[in-house]
Order: structure tokens, then sequence, then C-alpha cells
């Protein structure tokens, strides 16, 4: 964005302080500065000249010869412009100066044989216009000698500062003064409004009604009747056109100027053709269709949001107005337009029209909702300067559920702690002041502080310290002369990542690194997931709630190449809603760490010694199992077959106090939305639980003395039975001499009975004092067979 410094200077005093001092420390502040553009160096050694002679040329008949006079000394010059006549007030180009429009550097010439020292200027010359059918002449009232660059109102220095999407506030000319009024502690000045208004009411010229509030919070309206449409005075289009602007009629020219002061976008109507002298702002009707300002068709969606009038739309809210109100002139009677509208609303619309303007590029990222009814008094003031007419007392201002302003605390202790070094709390009250912040409580630790509308950013007590930080500077940071250490033992929040990542690694898996971001259709079928305030596009609109979709996307993309053997993984973030509605609070979703592994295709290719296998169920499970026994070497986890879910079939889990993790084999279904045609496992660690796991210490066991006992059945029960329930019920029904069961079978057939499954296990007994008798044994074996024959009225095989 353009800045001019000589409008900044409207707004703050700047005296004392140099160019490359404001461009250094305005980007310290976290506003970079990408250029520096001084109009005047684009006139050097150009001065208003008075024509004090005039003469034809005695060897040409287009050609005459001058005296021009700077004010101290007279020069000869030759020109062939047609309109020169003595005096006038030229633009006088001296030896050494360059011209604008070709770069050409000016010598003493001689032409047709008279000596010329310098040229006079036309407007196409000096880059100011097109016109070039003569040379450009001056107010006769200008001193000559003055500077061309003063007289002409390029005098100017303009900054092109880069605002990152976070600094919205920072889009306005007052904005970028209130940063240098914090950092030079200076007064921040504002525009006064004094408006000379009529008996007349704006509510009672014009209506407003908000149909869609969600989308437009507010919309404040002010009329203003009996204008004169006409081309603008030259400040206002000098000040226009030094940041970038075409001047178009003063009406209009207005509400660009203050959407450049302020940084509030306007929209003018012309009162008369709206019809009913109304604004209804609402969604548009699905394939609507609307010409714009450009002439051009657009065709809406009923996601876009359009300030409509008693009958038909007549802008695209927040982006541009509509050929059918436009200012003309023909216009006597305008509605001013100063909204607030949802940034998401007009940042979706925007996207999906291509269509970027300079209002809605700052609706995009928030304006200020508190400022709209000081804008649109300040548009009318400047339009009743401009362009005469009456202003209608008070404003129309639809504000159907006000905004709360938000608060927030910040403790000088906490600035010591953050930033290393202590601020005066006198400098950290003046700075928050300065940037527009409210002290609502004061005590000797900490500042309650109302939070100003402008600052969408700040929600937290890091970002108000951040502010302070920007502000005071870092160039204050004192140098340390040492640093000093403890010698604990440090936690690095990373090992067990990097552990992990070894141990996959090491197993054969490659790492992958997937977008955080997903469509919405995609993201709500893996979990609750979290919109995006300001979505870059509709493909990354939501926080992804899993990692399925991003493992299942490299998957597709692996196969359109023909890498069909594949092993997998990522290390991520997953967040998701902990219920439905809009997030008020970090406590309305959560964030977690996640690990994904997959594999497909081939386990085992042909070679001479064995057969190509497909990867399956069992691959997964064991490389899993491998990974905790790596992890965690002296622990044991259970493995549970669970129900199928809405992603995977033929699932389980893995335990220790808590579920560890969950995988199996991807539903067909949701292959297919990836354009994956080959069997998928894949298995999700949560990492968040599993680091809470305490590593085992490693504890010496004597081998054992005494012989092992082994007794095998096998039980036909219901097959919605899970295998670990009768595990448990066997070790409720047995003494201390059984140390492990293995489910070492599981074999369905209707031969069993309908609905029947059997599972047979293995029990291993010992003592470790002595050698076990059979009996005892046995009447162990027996007493587990009841159990079980009981608990789940099973029955058991071969009996």
């Amino acid at each position: 964005m353009k800045i001019s410094l000589n409008w900044l200077k409207d707004y703050i005093d700047l005296s004392g302080i140099s160019i490359d001092e404001i461009v250094h420390k305005i980007s310290v502040a976290g506003l970079e500065i990408e250029d520096v553009i001084d109009q005047s160096k684009s006139f050097e050694n150009m001065v208003v000249g008075l024509v004090k002679e005039h003469k034809k040329h005695p060897d040409a008949d287009k050609l005459s010869v001058c005296k021009v006079s700077d004010g101290t000394e007279e020069f000869n010059v030759v020109c062939g412009a047609p309109n020169v006549a003595q005096g006038q007030k030229i633009a006088f180009a001296k030896v050494g100066a360059v011209i604008p429009s070709n770069g050409m550097k000016l010598e003493k010439a001689k032409i047709r044989g008279e000596v010329s020292f310098g040229m006079i200027c036309s407007e196409k010359e000096l880059n100011i216009s097109d016109n070039h059918e003569g040379i450009m002449i001056l107010d006769s009232g200008l001193k000559e000698g003055t500077p061309l660059a003063e007289a002409l109102g390029f005098d100017d220095v303009i900054l092109d500062v880069a605002i990152t999407p976070n600094r919205s506030e920072a889009l306005s000319h007052i904005g970028i003064a209130r940063d240098l009024a914090a950092i030079f502690n200076r007064n921040l000045r504002t525009p006064q409004i004094e408006l000379k208004e009529s008996s007349t009411k704006s509510e009672d010229a014009a209506k407003v009604e908000i149909v869609d509030a969600v989308n437009c919070p507010r919309y404040v309206g002010k009329v203003v009747t009996g204008v004169e449409i006409k081309e603008s005075p030259e400040w206002l289009k000098r000040r226009l056109k030094a940041v970038g602007l075409r001047p178009i009629n003063n009406v209009v020219d207005v509400t660009n100027y203050v959407l450049y002061e302020v940084g509030q976008p306007l929209h003018a109507f012309d009162l008369d053709n709206l019809s009913g002298k109304k604004i209804v702002v609402k969604s548009a009707d699905e394939g609507e269709k609307f010409t714009t300002l450009d002439s051009k068709e657009r065709i809406l969606t009923s996601k876009d949001l359009m300030i409509c009038d008693g009958e038909k739309p007549v802008a695209i809210a927040g982006i541009m107005g509509g050929e059918n109100s436009e200012v003309t002139s023909r216009t006597k009677n305008i509605l001013i337009e100063s909204a607030f509208f949802n940034p998401s609303s007009i940042r979706k619309t925007a996207k999906r029209l291509s269509l970027s303007t300079d209002a809605s590029y700052r609706f995009e990222r928030g304006t200020d909702y508190n400022i709209t009814k000081f804008a649109a008094q300040r548009a009318a003031q400047l339009i009743q300067h401009t362009a005469g007419g009456e202003i209608a007392s008070g404003e129309i201002d639809a504000y159907p559920n006000q905004f709360k302003n938000r608060t927030a605390n910040v403790r000088f202790a906490r600035i010591t702690k953050i930033l290393g070094y202590e601020i005066q709390k006198e400098t950290v009250k003046n700075i928050l002041s300065k940037l527009g912040f409210v002290i609502e409580q004061e005590s000797e630790t900490e500042l309650r502080l109302v939070v100003p509308s402008y600052r969408h950013d700040i929600e937290r007590e890091i970002d108000v310290i951040e502010e302070v930080a920007r502000v005071y500077g870092y160039d204050h940071i004192p140098e340390v002369n040492k640093v000093a250490t403890t010698l604990e033992d440090k936690i690095d929040q990373s090992a067990f990542n990097d552990k992990l990542r070894d141990i996959l690694t090491s197993l054969g898996f490659f790492e992958i690194v997937t977008n955080s971001l997903l469509k919405e259709e995609t993201a709500f079928k893996f979990g609750k997931p979290i919109a995006m305030l300001n979505p870059q596009s509709s493909e990354m609109s939501h926080l992804r709630p899993s990692l399925i979709p991003g493992m299942l996307h490299a998957i597709s993309n692996n196969l359109k190449v023909s890498e069909r053997n594949l092993s997998l993984f990522e290390i991520g973030k997953v967040f998701e809603k902990i219920a439905d509605g809009e997030i008020n609070s970090f406590d309305d979703f959560t964030e977690s760490e996640h690990t994904i592994i997959s594999v497909t295709g081939h386990a085992i290719q042909t070679e001479w010694f064995e057969k190509d296998r497909q990867t399956d169920l069992f691959d997964l499970r064991g490389t899993t199992l491998s990974i905790f026994q790596k992890l965690f070497p002296y622990q044991e986890f259970g493995l549970k077959y669970k129900e199928e879910n809405k992603w995977i079939e033929q699932n389980f889990v893995i335990s220790g106090n808590n579920i560890c993790g969950i995988g199996g084999k991807v539903k067909k279904e949701v292959n297919d939305l990836f354009d994956v045609n080959q069997d998928v496992y894949l298995f999700v660690f949560y990492l968040d639980v599993i680091k809470q796991i305490e590593l085992s210490k490693r504890v010496f066991k004597e081998l054992l003395k005494f012989p092992k006992v082994y007794r095998d059945f096998a039980f036909v029960l219901d097959k919605n039975i899970e295998a670990d329930s009768v595990v448990d019920v066997i070790k409720k029904a047995s003494s201390k001499l059984l140390h492990q069961i293995k489910l070492f079978d599981i074999f369905q057939s209707d031969s069993l009975g309908k609905g029947k499954k059997s599972l047979a296990f293995q029990l291993e007994y010992y003592n470790l004092e002595r050698t076990l008798t059979e009996e005892e044994v046995d009447k162990d074996f027996r007493k587990a067979i009841t159990a079980v024959e009981k608990t789940f009225n099973a029955q058991l095989r071969g009996a």
C-alpha cells in the first residue's frame, strides 16, 4: 500500500525526523517498507522559469529562441513549441536535468547555429500527462526559480508499505500515523468533524434493512442532497494520484480519500436510482446475474451478500457497486454507505468472482466496526466541501447486535520474562495508550486493557506484549555480556518424535508431510472440523480432523505414477471441535498430535526363492507391535479387535492403561474418495496418550528353574463375544499359577451353528519355587472351563 508522507503529516508532526529514520523504525516495528519514492528526484535541476524574450529562430521556421530567467540568471533556450510566448511562467529544465519521459540528460547544445542551455518542457516530457501539443504553462503567480517539484506539488515522498494480513488497521494513513505516534512518542491528530446539517433527517430520506445480520452486522447510511458532480479540486486529485488512484469525480474521489485516510471502505449510491429510497442487505438468489461498475456481468450464488434497493440488487457487498446506481454527472442526491461486513463472506465472494478491489482487500482482513459512523460523517463533510449540497441530519445506523469490546490483561512481570529485559511501567502504559488501548484497570502488577475495535489480531496477553516489544524497539534490547545456564536435565520436546521417526525409517517407512488444511466436504467425512476464518481457497477451508485424508491423498498420487508398494508415515497435529456450533474459546476444540503409518501393495515381491504376497492386516499388526516394543521394550501392550468404524474395517486397537491407537483395513468406499484402487492398511498412534506412558526400568529376572505346563481348549460361542472378554474371565477364575493366555485360533463356519465362532486358547502354568503336579494344574484348568461356559453359555469343543 502506498502512503504519502505529505498526507501523513496531516495527522502527526514528523518535524526533526528524517525519512531514513522513519523507514527504519517502522520496518523494525513490523511494517516493512518495500520502496521509497522521492517524487522530487524526478524534477532535479528543474525550476519555474520566466520567458523574458521570444523571437523566431533565424535558420528554422518552426523553432524559436527564448531568454528564460530562473530568478538569478538568464538562459538562451531553443524551443520548438508553437504556444511559447513572452511573459509565460514555464517548466524549465536546466543543463544536467534528466527528462522523466525518456531519461535523456540535458547538455549544452547548438541547434541550427543557436546555443541552447536547457529545455522548456511539455506535460508529456514531465510524465504528468499525454499532452504534447505544446509546452506546459504554469500559474503566473508562481515565483521564478521555485523548484518545479514544489510548484507542481510533486515534492512528496511515497512509502510503499507491505502490510501483513493481521495488521488490517495499518491499511490507512491514520493507521500508519498511529504507529509512528507510538514509536516517536508524538501526538496523533484525527480530523475534526464539523457538519452543517439540514433539518431533514437521514432516516426520513432513506431506509436501511439488514436481512443477513451475520454477514452484515452493521450498516450506516448518510444522505447528502443537492450536490454538483464535477472534477475534484487539485489538492484532492494530487493526493489520490500520489497513492496510485485515478481521480473520477468529486464524490467518488471523496469516498476513495476517506478509504485511504481512515481505512473504511465507502460507497456512494445515487439516491434517486434506489427504488423506494431503501437499502436491503441480503443474500443473492442462486444463479442471479448482476452487472458491476466494470460493465461485467457476474453470476451469483446464494452465499454472496448483496446490497439491494426496494426491487433489485445495486451492489456486491464490500466488493463493487453496480451500474444501475452509480454516481454520474446527473446525480443530485446521494446515499453514503459505511458498513462492517463479515470478512469470511467477502473473501469467499471476491475469490469466487476473481474480483479484488481496495474495498474487498480491507473487508477481507477485517475493518473497524466502530469507525463506520465517523467515516460516513467525514465523507459527508468533504462532499459538502467539494460538491456543495445539504447534509441530512443524523445517520441511519442499522446495528442489530452490537459487538462487545474485547479485553486483555498484561502483567509487567510477564513482559520482563518474555522479553528478557525490563521496560518501565510508564513506558508500557504510554505505548499502549498511543496504540489506542484503553487502560480500564491498573495495579502495581498488571493492566486490564480494552482492546481497540480495529485490532482484530489482539486476543491474548502475549499479543499485547508483542505490541509493546515492537514499538519499544528491538534496538533497545540490552547487550548481554554472559549467558548463564543451569546444569539440570533439559527436556527435549522433540526427542520422542525423533526416536519414533528413527524407528519408522529403520522399518522401511518413508516420511510424508501433507497439508493441514482440507476442503469442507472431505474434512466433514473424517470428524468435526474447524473452519478457517479467512481461507485462501475452498480447497483449504478447514483444519484437518484426521491424518487419514492426507495419507490417502499421498498414496493416490503415488499410484498415479505406478508406485504401488508403499510404506509411509506422517507425524502431525489434528484439530477437532468438541461439539457442534461456533468456537468461542480454546475449550471448544481439541488439538492432538498423531502419527499415522500405512502399508499397501506387495509385502513380498517374487524372487527365485519365494513368491509374491500382498500386504495384509497381519503385516500391519506385526509392524505396529514392533513399534511399541521398540518404544517401550520392557512393557506389554494389549491388542484388541474392535467393530468397524466409518473408515476402517477389520480394525484393532493397541492399549496400555488407555487406548494408544487404532488401525485396520481402509474401507473400499473411503479408498474410492481418493481414487485408491488397492487395499490400504493403516494405524493411527495417539502420541499425546503414548507420551504419558512412563518407561519401565530394566529388571533382571532369573531363568525359570522349574518346568512350565501347557493346556489348550477351544469354545464355541456367539461370534459377537470378543476374545479379550473371554481372557478376562479366565484370569479371574484362575489362580496365580496361570501366567499367560494366548489366543491361537479363530474359526467360523455354519457347521458350528448360526452366529457362532470358535476361539482356541493356550494356557501357560508354572511356579517359581517348585514343580507343579498334574492334579493342581487340572483343577485350575477346569475352573477356567467352567467359568467360560457359565459366563458366555459357551460349549467346550471336543467335550
